[in-house]
């Protein structure tokens, strides 16, 4: 039985593995079926694809010719008409240029015929100008004889005569318009000056270039000079003075061109003396102190100055160089004491006028500053001064005023003007300033030799102490108007020829006297 069920079970296993074998290859043999056919559906549908793509690539190719051939199209019509524009535009500037061409050629003829013309009309003047030459020369002649000068004499006495014709004409042009402007200008300025000579009147300080030290008696002399000279040589070395000690009775001569230091001299000498010490050591040590003395001196005197006029913002250092003006002096007046003037008077004349009162104060006081220093600087102390305001940032009016107050460079602004003035004044007051007589006696006969050198000048007078020159010419021989021109000839030729304070005046006198007898029957 187990063994009919054994081979049971193996026969149903072999028909089963027959059946699985013949049932798998049915289903892959379907399976290839169905492969091919979608092999051959894709193959299909590729190929109508392809077919479809190629048609769209031959239109899209025949749109581009067809846009490409436009767009030649257009540009080459485009290209036609510029060239048959340009080709219009060369056609019409050859004609241009024909007609030119045209013209040139007759303006060439026009030119050449006229040519010829000139060429004959110059022949014929040049034959006419030898004929004139030749008829001006022997009316030259006939007039020399019949005149009994020479061409060039008869042309300098012709141009004399209109010389003299053109200086009367102007001699009276120039004083009627004189007279014009001095009617108001004159009125003006004298009110002005007057005002401002009324408000202020500076003191007068006589100063003179050597100090004297008096002495108690004549033996202390010796004792300044020391043994074999070495006490007044100590002096001389540590003050930079020269000390003189000569016949004058109970007195020493200190020399110096530098004031501060003669000063500081005087300081020490006066103290020595009173002292009785005098040896070279104590003499150093006075000295010193002397010299600090003064530089303080200088200090409250500059701030003194500054502080009269109301001015503020000065720099320090030259606060210190207007007070070094306390010891210098120029023609014996007190240039400190003169700036102040000034300055006051600038200031009186500024307000007069509606101008900055302030500003010329500062101006007048700074205006002789080179003076402090022009014993240690080249140059004139006008341009010195305006160089040291520079220096120390005073404005650009302030350095003008002070460079051209006595005229080194031109006066430029109102203000220049107004110091000018104020320094004349100043100077040119009563008192202010002294001079030498044998200065004195020589500037007046300089100003009468000027005088004299003129033509038709009979006498003259200096007056005034030489403020004043009055000229008297012969009537004969110097009319009115040549009087008006002398009187300012005289007067530019005194002020390039001298050196003088203030102004001088210049009077010329015309007189013409009728004189006749009258006899009894």
């Amino acid at each position: 039985m187990d063994e009919v069920a054994l081979a049971l079970g193996v026969a149903g296993l072999v028909a089963g593995f027959i059946v699985a074998f013949f049932i798998r290859g049915r289903v892959q043999s379907q399976k290839v079926d169905s492969a091919e056919k979608q092999a051959a559906a894709i193959v299909e549908e590729s190929r109508h694809r392809a077919a479809t793509l190629l048609k769209e690539a031959e239109v899209e190719m025949k749109e581009s010719l067809f846009k490409m051939k436009s767009e030649f199209e257009l540009e080459a019509k485009e290209t036609r008409n510029e060239l048959i524009k340009r080709e219009a535009r060369l056609v019409q500037k050859e004609e241009m240029l024909d007609r030119k061409l045209e013209q040139v050629e007759k303006r060439d003829q026009e030119l050449t015929q006229r040519e010829r013309s000139t060429q004959k009309r110059e022949q014929q003047i040049e034959a006419k100008e030898l004929e004139c030459h030749a008829l001006v020369e022997e009316q030259r002649n006939q007039l020399e004889i019949i005149s009994g000068m020479t061409a060039e004499q008869a042309k300098e006495l012709l141009v004399r005569a209109m010389e003299n014709e053109a200086r009367f004409e102007a001699a009276k042009l120039v004083k009627k318009v004189e007279n014009e402007t001095k009617e108001q200008a004159e009125k003006k300025a004298k009110k002005i000056i007057a005002t401002a000579i009324q408000r202020y009147a500076g003191d007068y300080v006589a100063e003179r270039t050597v100090s004297v030290v008096p002495l108690p008696n004549d033996e202390m002399k010796g004792r300044i000079i020391g043994r074999e000279g070495r006490n007044i040589r100590a002096l001389e070395a540590a003050t930079g003075i020269d000390l003189i000690i000569d016949d004058t009775p109970e007195a020493v001569i200190l020399s110096g061109f530098n004031p501060v230091r003669r000063e500081v001299a005087r300081l020490s000498l006066t103290r020595l003396i009173s002292d009785g010490r005098i040896h070279p050591a104590r003499i150093e040590d006075v000295v010193k102190k002397a010299g600090q003395e003064v530089e303080q001196t200088i200090k409250e005197a500059g701030e003194q100055a500054a502080f009269d006029l109301g001015l503020h913002g000065l720099h320090p250092d030259l606060v210190k160089t207007i007070g070094r003006l306390k010891f210098r002096t120029s023609y014996s007046q007190n240039v400190l004491q003169h700036s102040l003037e000034v300055a006051f008077l600038a200031g009186i004349m500024a307000s007069e006028l509606g101008l900055n009162t302030k500003l010329a104060r500062r101006m007048g006081l700074l205006h002789d500053i080179g003076k402090a220093i022009d014993h240690e600087v080249e140059g004139p102390h006008a341009i010195i001064g305006s160089k040291l305001a520079k220096k120390y940032g005073e404005n650009a009016k302030v350095v003008h005023s002070i460079a051209a107050h006595h005229e080194d460079v031109p006066p430029a602004s109102v203000y220049a003007f107004l110091i000018q003035s104020a320094d004349g004044l100043s100077g040119a007051r009563p008192g202010a300033r002294k001079e030498l007589l044998e200065n004195y006696i020589k500037r007046l006969e300089d100003l009468e030799k000027i005088a004299n050198e003129f033509k038709g000048v009979a006498n003259t007078y200096a007056i005034q102490a030489g403020r004043e020159l009055r000229v008297i010419v012969e009537s004969d021989k110097v009319t009115d108007d040549e009087a008006f021109l002398m009187s300012k000839d005289i007067a530019r030729k005194i002020g390039e020829s001298m050196n003088f304070p203030g102004q001088i005046k210049v009077t010329v006198i015309r007189e013409t006297r009728a004189v006749e007898l009258a006899n009894s029957n």
